[in-house]
């Protein structure tokens, strides 16, 4: 591990970044060009004192995971995150599976949705990447562990994940997760992450099997949904799913129809919901 390296590669990459391009307030106070260190910690899911010591050159080897949400958060191109992966003793990241790195261009798509819930998906249903709206509307995926940061996984085997949908929605909802994954096994045979991925839900849960056995599949589409949030109450959104050139990754775009109660509830999320991500001032 090149620790010097590592400690000037994520200055440069965090100077050259502007709030606005990850989707933050710039705030007053601002003395250097680029992001505050507590900034990209809070994007990678990180302490701040984790991130500050990787910038001195005196931080711990980074693990795989730490790598890839660093990239992430500093918006690096898919070559530059090799080369931090090389940097750390890593080897990068297979080809031919599906892939975790969200492109900068797609993230920036992502950053500029200020007033509705976004995230970057893969079609095996892993979180890559949330927007503010949409860590309040369903929390903020990423800060769980690995395992808990696949929407299908967590739909059949964490109960906490049932609260965020009305009881009666729930088995359509059940059975849309069931048919999209079964699709996407059956479209990539030699990639092992969608069988493993059922195998698991299959042994652990009785309903995802018996909806596996009857062999429904559809591909993800527009839909309309319904979420429950414990301050703002149930509301109504449309959910419109753009996919990228690899068809592997998916930006999931939910609205609410102008007009309408979700309209304003969402209205009123964006105020609740966002209030304590203010940055603070100070420099970095």
């Amino acid at each position: 591990m090149n620790r010097a390296e590592i400690a000037d590669f994520l200055r440069r990459a965090r100077a050259r970044l502007h709030p606005s391009d990850v989707g933050l307030t710039a705030g007053a106070r601002r003395r250097t060009p680029g992001l505050r260190r507590e900034e990209v910690a809070q994007l990678a899911g990180m302490s701040v004192d984790y991130y500050a010591r990787l910038e001195q050159s005196r931080g711990p080897r980074p693990s795989r995971q730490m790598l890839t949400a660093l990239a992430r958060a500093l918006r690096l191109t898919e070559v530059e995150r090799d080369h931090l992966f090389h940097l750390a003793g890593e080897e990068p990241p297979r080809r031919g599976t599906t892939s975790t790195h969200v492109r900068p261009g797609l993230l920036l798509v992502l950053d500029r949705l200020h007033d509705t819930p976004a995230m970057v998906v893969t079609d095996c249903g892993e979180v890559l990447a949330q927007n503010a709206l949409s860590r309040a509307l369903s929390g903020d995926v990423l800060a769980r562990p690995p395992r808990g940061r696949n929407m299908i996984r967590r739909f059949f085997l964490d109960p906490t994940a049932q609260e965020l949908f009305p009881p009666e929605d729930r088995p359509q909802r059940a059975r849309e997760q069931v048919a999209g994954l079964r699709a996407v096994a059956a479209s990539r045979p030699a990639d092992p992450e969608p069988a493993a991925l059922a195998a698991e839900l299959r042994a652990a849960s009785t309903e995802f099997a018996q909806l596996w056995d009857e062999h429904d599949v559809a591909v993800r589409r527009a839909s309309t949904k319904r979420f429950r949030h414990p301050a703002i109450g149930t509301l109504e959104l449309d959910c419109e799913v753009l996919v990228n050139s690899d068809h592997n990754q998916q930006l999931v775009i939910h609205t609410a129809r102008p007009g309408t109660e979700s309209y304003e509830r969402l209205r009123l999320l964006r105020v609740v919901g966002l209030q304590n991500l203010a940055p603070t001032d100070g420099g970095p």
